[in-house]
């Protein structure tokens, strides 16, 4: 695909994950403010922090997004359609979706298309996207078509990599066969290891919409440098009033 690298075709493709086990309190609210100073597209915050986000984040052209079913897929699907609800709710317009990781590999294709239509059809009457997170370090091939193949059929809006707490994350080989075995009207998030502004424009070269990161703000500082672009300013404040912070490398 046509890539040009500017500093919106970066940013704007960016989730700010702030998914780690030991993330709460000023750590959460400070991410969240760099994600508003540094102009990402969305947060990936913990459900219980939806309302946080979008308190911090209200006026601001970053999204709330938050995660379904997480990290392992293995929750009901009531259980999944109720955490979207509530995080509809809450105010998260994002969610990312973990499939039942185990009814994949077992070949349960009508129980994992069911799991993925019924939290895109909640998503969608709240008036929210849906992201469904594979978790591809432990599918093959031909699963990871399968999948592509499910959430076309039921309106999902992006295939995702990873959680990103798997035993791998992204690779370019499979951001190549989730665009390539996806239709149009569904996009692709990488997610998983994308550490560096390099790694990112492979990824946007590929075709990918989103790119999950933690290491935002040293991502987006080496595209500043690299454009010859003035810094962001980080005192700036955000919607909420508050001050804009740096938020720690959760290594996602």
């Amino acid at each position: 695909m046509s890539f040009t690298l500017t500093y919106d075709a970066i940013a704007r493709r960016i989730d700010h994950s702030l998914l780690s086990p030991t993330f709460g309190g000023t750590v959460l609210e400070e991410g969240c403010r760099l994600a508003a100073r540094y102009g990402v597209a969305s947060v990936c915050i913990k459900p219980y922090a939806v309302g946080l986000a979008a308190r911090i984040l209200k006026g601001t052209d970053v999204a709330v997004g938050t995660t379904i079913g997480f990290p392992h897929g293995g929750h009901s699907t009531a259980v999944k359609v109720l955490e979207s609800r509530q995080a509809i709710a809450d105010g998260a317009t994002e969610l990312d979706m973990v499939i039942n990781i185990g009814q994949a590999i077992a070949g349960e294709w009508d129980a994992v298309q069911v799991d993925i239509d019924a939290v895109t059809r909640v998503a969608h009457d709240g008036g929210a996207i849906v992201k469904v997170i594979f978790e591809n370090c432990y599918l093959n091939d031909e699963q990871k078509t399968r999948l592509c193949h499910i959430c076309g059929e039921v309106n999902a809006d992006y295939v995702k990599t990873s959680t990103g707490y798997g035993t791998g994350g992204a690779t370019l080989d499979d951001l190549r066969l989730m665009r390539r075995e996806s239709p149009p009207h569904v996009k692709v998030k990488a997610a998983g290891g994308v550490r560096t502004l390099d790694q990112m424009i492979e990824c946007a070269e590929i075709g990918c919409d989103r790119i999950g990161a933690s290491r935002t703000d040293a991502i987006l500082d080496e595209l500043i440098a690299r454009l010859g672009l003035p810094p962001r300013n980080p005192g700036a404040a955000t919607a909420d009033g508050g001050r804009q912070g740096q938020s720690p490398d959760s290594g996602y």
